[in-house]
């Protein structure tokens, strides 16, 4: 039997249990308000620091991941880098026939006749850029898009399928569909990554995936839309654009947002299906980043 002060604690524990619940569920209110007006499918999910503030919105959805896996195939390289493999001031020669002439690639634009570029460079294009040459160079430089794929499952992240590289990807509308992941798995991967407990990463791969990932130029307008100027993001963004019958397949961004006393939380959104424009798709992002801030702001110390 249970002896009265550990009745006392049993009580408070459950109380707190409680109130976390009923205050995520004014969290998970507030985000289905600002998507069931969207002609749009919204896949969400969030974890607080603690590991307790969770929640999920078609957390298991099958969405297709466009450029965000190059925040997977990065790690991944970082992983052969921390094995001897790789080193990040190797360099890499590009011809000109691998500028890949179709597709978004800053690095192309500033180096159409090729040349060589140390593999921190091709990672820093590629994840801050969302650069599809320097992606496709290092998916090359490990092996497959299976390469990288067995790397995120090897990790403990089983809802993800990592099949093809930017440039089939890019060929046809369909075959996005062959690479995709869930909210759920999206935020595990980066809260298993950013947890230094686990080791998954030396010290210096670590820093250089998280310092990259908060330099992020492309969407803007997406996780960090709302949020108070100068809110630091490390986030990976990916988009599909439309199709000819005005659908939009992916317009995703998924990051781990700071707050001012140093906490932070990680928030996964994709926005698929969509019938809305793109300016609503990313407002659809930024808003639900939003009231996810105010929610982990309110409750810092």
């Amino acid at each position: 039997m249970l002896k009265p002060f550990q009745l006392l604690i049993l009580f408070v524990w459950l109380l707190g249990c409680k109130d976390s619940t009923r205050t995520t569920e004014t969290l998970r209110t507030k985000i289905q308000q600002i998507i069931a007006s969207k002609n749009a499918t919204v896949g969400v999910s969030i974890i607080g620091q603690n590991g307790k503030d969770t929640l999920s919105i078609n957390g298991g959805m099958h969405c297709p991941l466009q450029s965000v896996f190059k925040f997977h195939i990065a790690v991944a390289v970082l992983s052969k880098i921390d094995k001897g493999t790789l080193t990040l001031d190797q360099r890499v020669d590009i011809k000109k026939e691998e500028m890949l002439p179709d597709l978004w690639s800053p690095l192309r634009e500033e180096n159409p006749d090729g040349g060589s570029f140390t593999i921190a460079r091709l990672i820093q294009y590629s994840v801050s850029q969302s650069d599809n040459v320097a992606c496709d160079v290092l998916i090359r430089l490990i092996g497959t898009p299976q390469t990288v794929e067995n790397y995120i499952k090897s990790i403990g992240i089983d809802d993800i399928s990592i099949k093809i590289n930017e440039e089939v990807m890019q060929a046809k509308w369909e075959n996005m569909f062959q690479n995709w992941t869930t909210p759920k798995a999206a935020s595990e991967t980066l809260n298993k990554i950013y947890n230094k407990d686990l080791h998954l990463l030396s010290d210096s791969s670590y820093n250089f995936i998280w310092n990259t990932m908060k330099e992020t130029s492309t969407g803007q307008k997406r996780i960090k839309g709302l949020l108070p100027v100068g809110t630091v993001v490390a986030h990976k963004t990916g988009s599909s654009g439309e199709n000819k019958e005005g659908l939009t397949a992916a317009t995703n961004d998924i990051g781990i947002v700071f707050l001012p006393n140093g906490s932070y939380f990680i928030i996964s959104v994709f926005v698929t299906d969509s019938k809305e424009n793109e300016e609503t798709n990313e407002r659809i992002i930024a808003e639900i980043g939003k009231v996810a801030y105010d929610y982990f702001e309110s409750k810092s110390p």
